[in-house]
């Protein structure tokens, strides 16, 4: 079977956190992700966008590819997105040590990160336009700070779902906010520009509040 990889911006020397990005998928499938992935090369995309001020902000930025392209419904199998996810997470801790996570997912990669939001590394969840059942676990986000984007336009995901979601998960993170991107679609071609500046300003604003508490 395929093996999962990373993509790397890192900072001179330690960084001061890692954004870690999970890109998108589909519900079942087998398939290698390459390079030719249109979800890998989305959030590839996206990563060289904002990974500069990222990066001057003393942050790394790593993107995580899958080994195969399906979340296949089933959570702890090795042919899903998690184990790659936690993989990943492991690398962050061993290059680093216990620098603050905050996980950026695209679609599937929004569902993914709340899967592991409850490692110890990570510090928050952003989802953009993330795939979100009616019956997702809250439980991981526990403590921690959630940020969801959806926009009114996206027959992919749905935005209704995530909002309700967002309210559940507020029973149990230390906070949870829905935005509303407006007349946008599940790819975000529309108003790209925004969907950069709202990964960018909610990554930074979590990793952020963390270097302040840890130096306060």
């Amino acid at each position: 079977m395929p093996s999962p990889s990373l993509t790397r911006r890192d900072t001179d020397g330690r960084p001061a956190g890692i954004v870690l990005m999970l890109h998108g998928g589909k519900a079942d499938g087998l398939t290698e992700v390459d390079e030719g992935s249109a979800s890998w090369r989305r959030a590839y995309w996206m990563m060289n966008q904002i990974g500069g001020e990222l990066q001057q902000a003393g942050y790394g930025v790593w993107l995580l590819r899958y080994a195969l392209r399906g979340w296949n419904d089933r959570v702890h199998s090795p042919a899903s997105p998690v184990p790659d996810a936690r993989w990943a997470l492991e690398q962050v801790r061993a290059t680093h040590g216990d620098v603050p996570v905050v996980l950026l997912g695209h679609s599937m990669g929004g569902r993914t990160a709340v899967a592991v939001a409850d490692d110890p590394s990570v510090r928050g969840v952003v989802a953009l336009a993330p795939w979100l059942p009616a019956d997702e676990d809250t439980t991981t986000l526990r403590g921690q700070h959630l940020v969801a984007a959806h926009g009114r336009r996206d027959r992919i995901t749905s935005a209704r779902q995530t909002r309700k979601f967002v309210t559940r998960a507020a029973e149990v993170a230390a906070s949870a906010e829905f935005v509303d991107m407006g007349r946008a679609g599940h790819y975000m071609f529309r108003r790209r520009a925004a969907w950069n500046d709202l990964a960018l300003t909610s990554t930074l604003a979590l990793l952020d509040a963390r270097r302040s508490a840890d130096h306060a």
